[in-house]
């Protein structure tokens, strides 16, 4: 599975990144207005450090717009993936993005039709948000079976990016399934190696260590 890092935070992902555990990048408008940096300047950045897509949003809701927006967002670097809402209008960009060899995400998708749908568009990555429904108590782990189902059944190569994560739960459930990619929070990501038992564990063995009276250096 690989582990897009959902921040705008460069010292975050670099952090990530030096242990080798950035995949790829995911921003939107509201990751943006967090950094408090300029749109460009800060895509350019990550896309700089990390070797993977970034995904960088367009805001336009009109497919024209959204055309002009993602053309622009591509030239900031090979490596950017067009983020497009799943809408009509997003669907004609994303076609138009794909047919020009750009890689696409389609974000806020919450439906195994709209997911199908997406990738039939050629979308790269298609975005289930598993928190946003859990959230008004529908399944987000259904969801990712589902389209898993749906794109095994034909063979679309557009990967399962699970978003919207908000726990270890949802990386393991999502891994378990067969999601291509997770894109989370660094906290949620950082996590992921923490367990009451080790932390129980390693203080027993300091406790018994100092026992010893002994020293390795």
């Amino acid at each position: 599975m690989k582990f897009f890092v959902d921040t705008a935070d460069t010292a975050a992902i670099r952090e990530l990144n030096d242990l080798g555990m950035v995949d790829g990048v995911t921003t939107n408008p509201s990751l943006i207005l967090k950094s408090g940096r300029d749109i460009l300047e800060v895509t350019k950045e990550i896309c700089d450090m990390v070797s993977g897509p970034v995904s960088a949003e367009v805001v336009a809701t009109e497919a024209k717009q959204m055309i002009e927006e993602g053309n622009k967002l591509a030239k900031i670097a090979p490596n950017i993936a067009i983020k497009v809402p799943l809408t009509w209008d997003g669907l004609t960009a994303c076609k138009a993005f794909a047919s020009e060899g750009h890689m696409v995400n389609v974000t806020l998708c919450f439906s195994a039709a709209q997911a199908l749908i997406a990738a039939k568009a050629g979308a790269t990555f298609i975005s289930p948000f598993i928190g946003r429904l859990d959230d008004i108590n529908l399944d987000g782990m259904q969801l990712i079976e589902d389209i898993r189902v749906i794109y095994d059944n034909y063979d679309f190569k557009t990967e399962i990016l699970a978003a919207s994560i908000r726990s270890v739960n949802h990386i393991t459930d999502a891994a378990r399934i067969g999601a291509d990619v997770i894109t989370a929070p660094p906290n949620v990501i950082k996590a992921m190696a923490s367990h009451p038992l080790t932390d129980k564990g390693l203080a027993q063995f300091l406790k018994d260590w100092d026992a010893t009276g002994q020293k390795i250096v």
